[in-house]
């Protein structure tokens, strides 16, 4: 194929006469059994693009958000209001998301129906022959309560809402979290009614019909508060954040105006492998239009110039900066991808050519703008790493743990001269003063073979309040004050879905040499919300026979209170009407455990501080019963990309400690001390 710039259409191929389409409405599919109101309102809505909340949002009982930041459109992208462009344009976005309120088939990413598949009666007994999931042990059914979609929350349940004072980051990360906590919640609900149904559409419809999304109307350019190289597991992520409205589409767009004319223009595009996209390069990009494109063959037909290949072919003309998300398979499943964003790009050029089912298909070779920082360039360079740790360079120890750990963790150094860190005693456990055996201990279950969700005759399950603490995935659904999994004492087989945490570190890690701040902790592997990350390990000491003020042991760990993010983790489940489970400063309860990873210790020693970290601490015991000492385990606090360091809040200054240090984590919202 020839994609030079002076292009030459083939025997099979022709160029694109392409005339504009002036009217677009994309529609926000409810899933099944969710009904939203309709808008009566015009889908097209003339406005301009302003911050993260539309004015108004929280009437009622919700303080009025104003607009972060007010942008002017411009020929290329969105600038702060203010700035001059050179060829200004006025944009009419399509603010208003249609939502159909029943007769909905969910769709998967490809476009193609879901599929939801029921247990059969019989297969539930079987796995459930001790009345398990769906009977409590009386033998009388545990009703799952009807969710009640709250769209104004009051007092205690503002604590997940962005402040009107809030960055645009801020913003995002704080929708992102909701939407993750009530996915969690709903999946944990899902499972233990053995229901296979879709906990992302359905959080993200309460989402959408709680108004609660971050940058609200359509926008040419970046989306302020997504950076380049986010990660995302799912479409409805990308639509609660406005990155990408169109929850099964690949191509958003819409209409503006360019001088006196109006034309319709793609915003951004999604290649997730649902067509023939070549995308081994990391800047170049051959994107494939969409439709005709069906796995039954005789409903495959040729690809229509109109609305998304035409918005793409009119972007074409119109030189427009389109935002970009590749989507790559995700190595911890089998069927599962991983979205990352990958910046702004322009269309080169555009074809059509006929594919290897026959039918004619457009074509479009977009090329990266310049200067912007890697996104999906990393995730490939990892993944080669991953395959083969030698071509990793700048490497001056390949394996930390001395084969302790599953994987090999190297130590990098790309900064100076440094031969690595100081000697310590590399070890994966926790040294307790006094031996196990003399502990209290821990009540064990009686399941057979595995814990399941639900079954009211689980010691461990109603050690977690009734509900295991982890997701099919293995993924932690709620922060908690202790969580118990199950151990030594339980009937259980090792494969039970509540031991996670104490099966080790399962990913990548290198220790690197950070620009101001020592050495450092990150990951080649990406890390979902909740999953485990590793544990803190290292020597229990006791407060009476050390000085907690001696600066020279810098690798003492404490249960002080940490920041605002930390503590919000759970909220998100209020919105169908739960309790909140947040916890104030004031009401923060510490434990009296510390432990020293100063002479022994694994990775988690290298972990930094940040006032916006991205990894948290959790109390896990399953050992022994002592509550005060528990095991100190770290989980992902949002969705992590590969290569970037692993922070955690190491407390908040005067809050039980009178140790602190100025911080140089360089967050936007550093408290200048921990």
């Amino acid at each position: 194929m020839d994609r030079a710039r002076n292009f030459i259409p083939g025997p099979n191929q022709e160029l694109l006469d392409a005339k504009p389409l002036r009217s677009l409405a994309p529609m926000f599919p409810a899933p099944m059994g969710v009904n939203i109101n309709q808008s009566s309102t015009s889908p097209l809505v003339v406005v301009t693009p302003v911050g993260q909340f539309p004015t108004g949002f929280g009437a009622g009982s919700l303080p009025a958000f104003g607009p972060f930041t007010t942008f002017s459109a411009t020929a290329n992208a969105f600038s702060p209001a203010g700035t001059s462009a050179n060829v200004p344009i006025d944009v009419t976005p399509v603010s208003a998301y249609k939502t159909r309120s029943s007769g909905v088939t969910p769709l998967n990413d490809d476009g193609e129906p879901y599929s939801v598949s029921q247990t059969s009666a019989s297969e539930r007994q079987a796995k459930r022959s001790a009345g398990l999931a769906a009977e409590g042990s009386n033998g009388v059914k545990v009703k799952r309560p009807k969710p009640i979609y709250k769209n104004h929350v009051s007092g205690k349940l503002l604590a997940f809402l962005p402040t009107s004072d809030s960055t645009p980051r801020e913003a995002v990360e704080a929708v992102h979290m909701t939407f993750e906590a009530l996915r969690r919640r709903h999946l944990q609900m899902d499972e233990t009614l053995d229901a296979r149904r879709r906990a992302d559409l359905k959080a993200g419809a309460i989402m959408m019909a709680s108004d609660i999304r971050a940058n609200v109307g359509k926008r040419v350019g970046t989306a302020p508060g997504v950076e380049i190289g986010d990660i995302f597991y799912f479409r409805m992520e990308l639509c609660i954040i406005g990155l990408h409205a169109p929850s099964m589409s690949g191509i958003d767009y819409m209409s503006a105006k360019f001088g006196n004319g109006e034309d319709s223009v793609a915003i951004c595009i999604v290649a997730a492998g649902g067509y023939e996209n070549d995308d081994d390069d990391t800047d170049t990009l051959v994107y494939s239009g969409s439709g005709g494109n069906s796995r039954n063959t005789e409903e495959r037909h040729d690809q229509k110039l109109e609305r998304g290949n035409l918005a793409l072919e009119r972007s074409l003309h119109r030189k427009n900066e389109i935002r970009v998300v590749r989507g790559f398979k995700d190595p911890a499943t089998l069927a599962g991808k991983i979205y990352i964003y990958d910046g702004l790009y322009k269309i080169q050029e555009s074809w059509k050519e006929r594919t290897k089912f026959g039918i004619n298909c457009f074509k479009y070779r977009l090329q990266r703008e310049p200067g912007q920082r890697d996104g999906a360039a990393i995730w490939k360079r990892t993944q080669r790493w991953i395959q083969n740790a030698s071509t990793r360079g700048k490497v001056i120890q390949h394996d930390l743990s001395s084969g302790a750990e599953t994987f090999p963790v190297c130590v990098v150094n790309e900064e100076d001269h440094e031969k690595g860190p100081g000697h310590f005693t590399y070890t994966t456990e926790v040294k307790y003063p006094r031996p196990l055996s003399s502990m209290k201990a821990l009540q064990g279950c009686g399941c057979q073979s595995v814990c399941l969700p639900g079954d009211a005759n689980c010691a461990c399950g109603q050690h977690n309040e009734g509900d295991l603490p982890y997701s099919s995935a293995g993924v932690l659904v709620c922060r908690k004050p202790v969580i118990y999994e199950c151990g030594e004492a339980c009937h259980c087989s090792l494969n039970c879905r509540n031991r996670v945490s104490q099966k080790g570190i399962r990913y990548h890690f290198e220790v690197f040499r950070t620009t101001n701040r020592g050495w450092g902790l990150r990951c080649w592997d990406p890390i979902r919300a909740g999953a485990f990350v590793c544990e803190y390990a290292g020597e229990v000491i006791d407060e009476l026979q050390v000085n907690l003020n001696d600066s020279e042991d810098d690798y003492i760990f404490q249960t002080v209170c940490p920041g605002e993010k930390t503590l919000k983790w759970n909220s998100g489940p209020e919105l169908i009407g739960e309790e909140s489970t947040y916890v104030s400063p004031d009401e923060f309860q510490p434990l009296p455990i510390k432990i020293s990873a100063k002479q022994i210790g694994n990775v988690s020693r290298f972990m930094n501080h940040s006032c916006s970290p991205n990894v948290f601490w959790q109390p896990v015991q399953y050992d022994h019963g002592d509550d005060k000492h528990p095991h100190i385990m770290f989980f992902a606090l949002n969705h992590i990309p590969p290569m970037t360091e692993l922070t955690y809040d190491y407390g908040v200054v005067g809050a039980g400690t009178s140790r602190s240090k100025t911080c140089l984590c360089g967050s936007l919202t550093c408290r200048g001390l921990f």
